[in-house]
This record gives C-alpha cells, structure tokens and sequence, in this order.
C-alpha cells in the first residue's frame, strides 16, 4: 500500500513576506493541492502517463517560444546599438527590463525542457520499491512558492472554467522538479525504463530514409511475399492458355448482343453465322487448349460450345470465379430431399376443355412415372361467379377439393394409370373480354420454398404479363416456359391489331426473358422469343391409340372402318380456322360439287358463322360441340383443318392417332405432322379441292408401330427432358446446380435480364399503369373470396416481395 502523509493545514500560515489576503489565497490552495494529492498514488499512476507526454509538449512548445523570444531581443538590441540613423531610442528603463528578463526566460525554458526530469520520475516509479515513503511537506512548499511567484509576476493566470486542470498541472511540474533536485539517491532504479529511454533516443536519432530502408529489406517483409505468392500457384495447364483475341472477343461480344439485335432486326440464325464465321477464322490456328478440350474441339464442330468452353478456359487459367451479377441471386434454396421436385403452372383447369387445361395434366401425369421427381400441377381457382361463365354445361365446385377429385377421376379414366403428384391452386380470375384466367397475386408464393426447384410454366407470356411477384428464376433451379398460343396471331384480328401486335411482340420478348432460363415452342408459327428452340413436346390422349389400333385390326379382318365422309371440329369462334373454311368452301363450291362437311363446335361466333356458311349456301352440317373421342366420331374418314392460327392442333394429332386422313394447309403449325402419311397438306385453295378429292377416294395407311410412339405422351415426355435440359439436371450428381462454366462466365445478358424483371416488377406494382395496358381489376392481390374458398391469409398481411 502507499503510505499517504497528511499535512495539518495550519502549517500553510507560515509564508514569509506577504500580507493576510495573500496568506489566505495561498492557504485556500495548498488546502486544495494537498486534497487532490490525498486521493491516492494509485489515481496519480493512472494519470501519469498523459500527463507526462502532455508536459513534454508544452515544454517543447515553451521552449520554441523562448528561443524566438531570444533572438528577437538579440536583433532588437543589436539594431538599436548599430543604427546610424536618426531613430527613436528606447529608454535606458526599458533596455534594462529586457536584458533583466532575457536570463530568466532562458533559465525557464531549460527548466521546463529539461528530458532527465521525466526519466528520473519514471526510474523511481520503479516496482524494485515495495513502498515509496515521501515527505509531502516539501512538495507543499514548492507549490506555495511558485504560487508565490506567480502572482508577483503574473506568469500564470487561472481562469474559472480551467482553473481544476491548470493547477494539476501546476502541482505535477513542481513535483518533478522536487524529484529532479533530491536525485536519484532517494529511489531505485529500473533497467527496464532506462533500456526504454535509450532506445527511444536511439530511434529519434535515426532518419525516416534508414527505417524505411530496413523496413523493406526486412526479414518480415520477405516472408509476407513468399506468403503472397504462394497463395495462387500457375498450373502448368493454365500456363498453355493464350489470352483472348480478336476474333474470339468480337465472337463473344456478338453473342452477348444477340437479344439487342434481334430487336434491331438482325436475327439469330445471322448472328449465329457471324458467330461462326469469327469462330472458323480462329480454328484455323488452333486455340491453345489443354488437350482433352483441344480433341473436343477437333471432333465437335458445335462453334458455340466452342466459344464458351474457351472463355471458361482462359478464366479458370486466371482464377476467375463468378458466382452471380448484380440482379441474380444463384443462392437457390436446397430440396429438402434428395428427389428433385417439378412444379407446372398453367392457366386453365378442367372441366375447361382447352389445351392449356389438359396438355399441363398429361405431362404431370407422365413425369410423374418417374421416381428421379415428384411432381405438382398448380392451376387456377376460380370464384363460383366465374366458374359459370367458364365452364361448361353449368358446372361449378364449391372447394377445390371437389375440382381436384373431378380432375383426377377424368385423367384415370383415360391414362389407365394412377397418377401420383399433387394438385395445387392459385387465386386467378377471368376476363370476359379477353376470355382468359389471368392469375391473382404472387403465383410463385404457392409452391413451398423446399419444393422450389424446376418450374414448367405453360404460356410463360401469358402467365407473367401482369406478375407481381418473386422473380421465378430467383426462386427456383431452373424455370421452363412451353408456348402455347400463337397470341399475335389472334390480335392482328382485332382492332387495330398491328399496333397492339407490336407491343405484345416486345412484351413478350420481354417477360420470357426476364423469367425463363429455356424456353419451349411447340412449333415454328409461334413467335421467336429469346432463349427459345422449337419442339413439340406434346402428345395424344391414349385413347386415340386405342381407337387408332382398333381400326387398324378391323380392317386386317376385311371389315370397313370408315362409313362417314369429312368433318371439321373445333371451338367456334373465327380464329379457330372457321373464316379460311368458309373461304374456301365458298370460293370453290362448283369444284367440290356434292362434297359435304360436319361441323361440330360451340363458341361466341357461332351464330355468325352459320350465318355466313348459309349466306353462301355451304354444305355445312353444323352440329353441338363434343369430345373428340366420342364414338359418333369414330367412323369419319377425313379430319379438315384450315386453321393457320393454332400453334400445335392437338385435334389434328388426335385425328392421325386414330388412323384418319388429315386435310390442313402448309403451315409451320403442321410442321410435326408432315412426317404421317395420312397427313395431306396444300399450299393454294385449288390444292385444297386436289387434297380433299384424294382423301375421299383412298383409304389411309395404317400407322406403324414408330408413328404411334411418337404421337405418345412417353415420346412427348422424352423430346421434352431433351430440350428443356432437365434431362442433365435430373441426372447431375451435384444436384442439377448451375453448370460450372456457366458460373465462371460474367454474363452481361444475366445483368440485363435481372434489370428487366426489376423493371416489370415495379411497373406491375401501379394500379393504374395496370389498368391502362388491359389488366383485370384486382388482380394485383387476391380478394377476400379467394381467401376464404383458399383458406389464404388476406392480402394486406402478405404482400408478395421480390427478391434480390
């Protein structure tokens, strides 16, 4: 413990040579040093410190000034003593002050400059000390004489509002000077300080210059480079990988702006051929691959597998890893197990008849044989106030357990097998004007996020040209879209049509982009959409073949399968082929003379229709609308089919699986079925009359084992695991995760289709912009009947959030 000596206050009443108000100043501080000073050695050694580096500053600064001052007193009186002019002269009094004053400055910068006072404090600080027993009497005296001092001379001046730091500092100053007059003789030394001071001044003494040279020469230094390099070691293989050159930079720029010229007007097919032609012109001297992608190449002539295979190439030479831009998000969620999970989304649902409604079930239906996937078919729930007006013969289900159960008695009737995947429903509603069900609401919010890995959306244009939600391909592995509708075909139809043409054009450019990484069309008379290839991926009912097998066995008996002529089926309305019938029927009545048509279908233009067919006094039979597999269809010979609007006719693929003639023009819409014998084509209305004559004459071929398989859902599901890649997906090891040279690939195209979707997610969000571009009211969230026949939670309290 430090022994702590109090000094009576009575002592501070023995100055000599002052009056009683200075004797009493002088008390009332010595009363207060010596308070501050009783407080402990433990405070005064927390403090030292500070205040040590603190004095030192102020004495350097004390010191400066004095030296000035000095110098300035020097020139003065040197000048004055010189000076030959006829100046004013100081005073003898005031010469005599100066020169009186300049030693007691000089004095008092050596005092306060003095650097073995701080060292002797700090020596005697010493732990070799198990006490320090100090007279504090001494150091009472040394502050009342310096106060004494100062307010003879008026060398320091207290103010109120430092008066509490100015006299520590007063009272530690007198304290080392004390300390510096006693010697070292009253305390230890300690080697470990004095070691301390003597490299310190060493360490002044040398020049920044020096500690910079031994810094970089350093042992320290040397070793950080050694660590530094050893860090990224060059592979011998990564050394035999040139940079990128011309060609190669211009054939990736080209390939990068493929979606910007083709809005331009340059097509893919020309940037494909330019890309190629780059690619040649580089091949000819041979990219300097390792050896396996070097064989690759030589034995592939893929340029554009080429190309990215070599861009992967010379990144991985340079460590280059990437792993998402500054709109994508590759951190998917994982599968909570290790079956991969399938979600198809579609617009419509039985027991609307429409192909949007059961293609979307058979594939669900199909890829659900498969044990590599489960699977979930997400369909639109309708109002009961909607269900009405859609489906027919006025059926309505009160809950969707009720609609789930109608759905999977109807698919088991015709499959012959117990599909297992789950049916789920999203809130949509329906637009008379447009008749179509568009989706409420974040549809993407209904599919778990464990299950959230491979999304099928049926009519992706359609389902994301009013979406406002999580953008799909943030939330799930991978997202194919399967076109269905040729839509442009249809709006050039209506009023003005060729302006609403082109704006849908670009619309639908622009969500399919932003939301697929693969896009699906069932053949080429759809429009050319990014990232899209062209594939029918559709099948037949197994019915069909059924009934197609049949005919066939009753005419290898010798018996007659077909009693009936020519017939026509197909919703009602002008789009669906009923304006080129009744063209070419009327334009060439003389010509088919006796021939007569049936006409089975029901629709808004119905009365319309027949109309027009009477107008012209058409051998038209028109009749109620039905199932295509109906058995009063089964005897007709001949299936016509003028329509040019239709992407895929499943009526057509339907008709050759059951062994008939097919009469339908040359169109990319009948490009699939070009391939059947029984599939007649024409070009010119006259080629129709020649291709109607001949089915009525002949008797079709029946069909082979091969072209019923590739009419068959199992051939369909195949072409589609082809084309959609889901067929590496599924089979990858690692869990169908982005490919490794497409991480390694900063895409510029991934940048802009993140700021796309961004872009159409805060334009779907204003309900007036909605409005304005034709979008059903309220379709932005949910309504309170879909929340009650949905059991959902209210839109209010769940508000769908796009993620970045």
């Amino acid at each position: 413990m430090v022994k702590e000596t109090l000094i009576p206050p009575s002592s501070t009443s023995m100055a000599t040579g002052t009056s009683t108000s200075s004797s009493l100043s002088m008390t009332l501080s010595s009363t207060n040093a010596l308070s501050f000073l009783s407080k402990g050695w433990r405070e005064v050694w927390d403090s030292a410190d500070a205040d040590l580096q603190l004095m030192r500053d102020r004495a350097n600064s004390v010191k400066n000034l004095a030296s000035s001052f000095d110098r300035e007193i020097e020139n003065f009186l040197n000048n004055s003593a010189r000076s030959a002019f006829p100046v004013v002269s100081p005073s003898a009094s005031e010469i005599g002050i100066m020169k009186k004053l300049q030693p007691k400055i000089s004095e008092f910068r050596r005092v306060y400059s003095a650097p073995e006072i701080s060292r002797k404090v700090m020596e005697r600080w010493g732990p070799a000390r198990a006490k320090l027993g100090i007279d504090l009497s001494a150091i009472k005296k040394a502050i009342v004489s310096e106060m004494e001092l100062d307010e003879r001379q008026g060398v320091l001046e207290m103010g109120r509002m430092r008066k509490r730091r100015n006299r520590d500092r007063v009272r530690f100053t007198e304290f080392f000077a004390e300390a510096e007059r006693e010697g070292e003789a009253s305390f230890g030394d300690w080697e470990p300080i004095r070691s301390l001071k003597t490299r310190l001044k060493e360490f002044e003494k040398r020049s920044s210059s020096e500690i910079l040279s031994g810094f970089k020469n350093s042992e320290f230094v040397e070793k950080l480079k050694t660590s530094f390099k050893s860090i990224y070691k060059e592979t011998d293989e990564a050394k035999d990988v040139p940079p990128l050159d011309v060609p190669e930079l211009l054939a990736c720029l080209v390939r990068q702006s493929e979606p910007f010229l083709d809005q331009i007007g340059v097509r893919k097919d020309t940037c494909d051929r330019i890309v190629e032609s780059l690619c040649k012109c580089k091949s000819q001297h041979l990219w300097h691959l390792p050896s396996a992608l070097a064989s690759d190449l030589i034995e592939n002539d893929n340029h554009g597998v080429d190309l990215d295979t070599r861009i992967a190439s010379v990144l991985q030479s340079t460590g280059h890893h990437y792993d998402g831009g500054f709109w994508t998000d590759f951190l998917k969620p994982e599968t909570s197990e290790n079956k991969r999970h399938v979600a198809i989304v579609t617009t419509a649902s039985l027991p609307w008849m429409t192909g949007t409604a059961v293609n979307p079930l058979f594939r669900a239906a199909y890829l659900a044989k498969s044990a590599k996937q489960s699977v979930t078919l997400v369909v639109p729930w309708l109002c009961e106030s909607d269900q009405e007006l859609v489906y027919p013969n006025n059926l309505t289900f009160s809950s969707p357990e009720e609609q789930e159960s109608y759905i999977r008695k109807w698919l088991e009737e015709r499959i012959g097998f117990k599909a297992d995947f789950k049916i789920s429903f999203y809130p949509g509603k329906f637009s008379k004007d447009r008749r179509s069900i568009f989706p409420a609401g974040d549809t993407s919010q209904f599919i778990p996020s464990k299950d959230a890995d491979i999304a099928i959306l049926e009519e992706p244009e359609h389902l994301n040209w009013y979406y406002h939600g999580k953008r799909w391909t943030d939330k799930f592995n991978h997202v194919v879209g399967i076109v269905h509708t040729n839509y442009l075909e249809y709006i050039k139809r209506e009023k003005n049509g060729a302006l609403q043409a082109f704006f849908v054009n670009h619309v639908n450019n622009w969500v399919t982009r932003a939301y697929c990484d693969k896009v699906l069309r069932l053949s080429a008379a759809t429009q050319d959409l990014p990232k899209s290839v062209v594939c029918n991926v559709h099948g037949v009912n197994p019915k069909f073949l059924m009934i197609g097998e049949k005919v066939a066995e009753e005419r290898s008996r010798g018996e007659k399968a077909f009693s009936k002529g020519a017939y026509f089926l197909g919703k009602m309305v002008w789009a669906k082929g009923y304006r080129e019938l009744i063209d070419l029927m009327a334009k060439h009545k003389s010509e088919l003379g006796s021939f007569n048509l049936d006409v089975y279908g029901n629709g808004e233009d119905s009365v319309e229709v027949q109309r027009a067919a009477k107008k012209h006094d058409l051998n038209l039979n028109f009749l109620k609308g039905r199932d295509h597999a109906d058995d009063s269809l089964h005897k007709y010979k001949v299936f016509i089919n003028p329509s040019i609007s239709d992407v895929l006719c499943t009526a057509t693929a339907e008709a050759l699986a059951m062994g008939k003639f097919v009469v339908c023009a040359d169109h990319p819409s009948n490009e699939f079925f070009r391939s059947f014998p029984n599939c007649l084509t024409y070009k010119t209305s006259e080629d129709f009359v020649s291709k109607v004559k001949e089915a009525m004459t002949k008797e079709p071929l029946p069909l082979t084992p091969e072209q019923m398989y590739n009419l068959s859902w199992e051939a369909a599901t195949q072409r589609f695991m082809e084309y959609s890649d889901l067929d590496k997906i599924l089979n990858d090891g690692d869990g169908g995760r982005r490919m490794q040279k497409s991480r390694s690939v900063p895409s510029f195209n991934e940048m802009v289709d993140g700021g796309l979707a961004f872009t159409h997610y805060v334009l779907t969000g204003n309900d007036f912009l909605r409005l304005c571009t034709g979008a059903t009211p309220s379709t932005k969230d949910y309504d309170k009947q879909h929340c009650k026949d949905l059991n959902l939670v209210p839109p209010h309290a769940h508000k769908p959030i796009y993620g970045w």
